[in-house]
C-alpha cells in the first residue's frame, strides 16, 4: 500500500466522499473506501494527514489521484473569505476538510441524471449495473462506460436497470456525447448560463442536475445547486440569498452548507 502525505491540513476523505458529490466509491467495514475511477480500481483511506492506497503506483497517485481528489488544491484563501459570512464560518468550522472533486465531465453528467428523485444507495446500484454489464473489463473491475457504448442501446437494453422515467435521459445524454452534440468547451469555459444551457440540451437536465454537473464535472466553482437540503439551508439563513462575495466559490460554499445542513442536527 502507498501512502501520501498531504501538504496542508484540513483534507477529510470521508466527507469528500459522503457529501453528495460522488457515487463511485462506497465505504468499507475498516473505514476505507474502495471505487473505480481514472481507469483504476482504489481502495484509499485516511489516518491523520497520512493517505493510504493500493490500485495504483506512486507516481499514478501524486499524478492523477492527489488532483482527483482536490488534495492538492489549497482552500486556505478561499476559507479565509467565505469565513467574512458567520453562518459559513460555522459551516466550515463543522466540516474544514471537503474538498469539490475532479471527476470526469462524461461520468458525472450521467450520474446525475440517475440521481434525479433517488437515493445514494440506489444511485450507486445502478450505476454499479451500468459498469458491469457495458463498461470496458479491466483487471477484474470494470470500468464506467463509455457514451458510444450507451449510445448504442435501446430502452429495452436499459430496462433492466429499473430507472424508470430516467431511462430516455440516459440514452439521450450518450447520443448527444457521443455526437458532439453538446460542446464540452462551452460546458468548461463558456459563461455559467451558456454551460447551463449547453447541459440543458439533453433531455431530462434541468437547473439542479446542470449545476451540479458544472459543479462536479466540470469544476465550476461559480455554480451552487439547490436540492430540497438547500432550498431549506437557505430559506432559513439566506431569505435575500447568498453575499456577493461569496459567489465565486458560491460551489464550495454550497458543499459546506449542504453538508453542515444535513448531518449538524441543525434542522431536526
Amino acid at each position: 500500500m502507498g501512502n501520501y502525505n498531504l501538504k496542508f491540513n484540513d483534507f477529510d476523505l470521508a466527507a469528500t466522499l459522503d457529501c453528495g458529490q460522488c457515487f463511485s466509491f462506497s465505504e468499507n467495514p475498516d473505514g476505507s473506501w474502495s471505487g473505480v475511477a481514472l481507469d483504476r480500481h482504489l481502495t484509499i483511506r485516511q489516518e491523520g494527514d497520512l493517505i493510504l492506497y493500493e490500485g495504483c503506483s506512486e507516481e499514478d497517485f501524486e499524478q492523477r489521484f492527489a488532483h482527483f481528489f482536490g488534495m492538492d488544491d489549497d482552500y486556505s484563501g478561499i476559507k479565509d473569505l467565505l469565513s467574512r459570512d458567520p453562518t459559513l464560518k460555522k459551516a466550515i468550522q463543522y466540516s474544514p476538510g471537503i474538498r469539490i472533486m475532479h471527476q470526469p465531465l462524461w461520468e458525472t453528467t450521467l450520474s446525475f441524471i440517475v440521481s434525479q428523485n433517488n437515493n445514494i444507495p440506489r444511485i450507486k446500484g445502478i450505476l454499479a449495473k451500468m459498469r458491469s454489464k457495458w463498461g470496458e473489463h479491466m483487471d477484474g473491475y470494470d470500468l464506467f462506460p463509455s457514451a458510444d457504448t450507451l449510445s448504442v442501446l435501446s430502452e429495452e437494453d436499459l430496462a433492466e436497470l429499473r430507472c424508470g422515467y430516467r431511462v430516455p435521459y440516459i440514452l439521450d445524454c450518450a447520443v448527444k456525447f457521443s455526437k458532439g452534440s453538446v460542446d464540452r468547451n462551452i460546458i468548461m469555459n463558456g459563461t455559467l448560463d451558456e454551460a447551463r444551457e449547453e447541459l440543458r440540451k439533453i433531455k431530462g437536465i434541468g437547473p439542479k442536475v446542470a449545476d451540479c454537473t458544472l459543479l462536479f464535472g466540470a469544476y465550476r466553482l461559480e455554480a451552487f445547486p439547490v436540492d430540497v437540503w438547500m432550498k431549506k439551508c437557505l430559506s432559513a439563513m439566506y431569505p435575500d440569498g447568498i453575499p456577493d462575495f461569496v459567489r465565486p466559490y458560491a460551489g464550495i460554499a454550497q458543499q459546506y452548507l449542504f453538508h453542515y445542513s444535513r448531518t449538524s442536527g441543525i434542522f431536526d
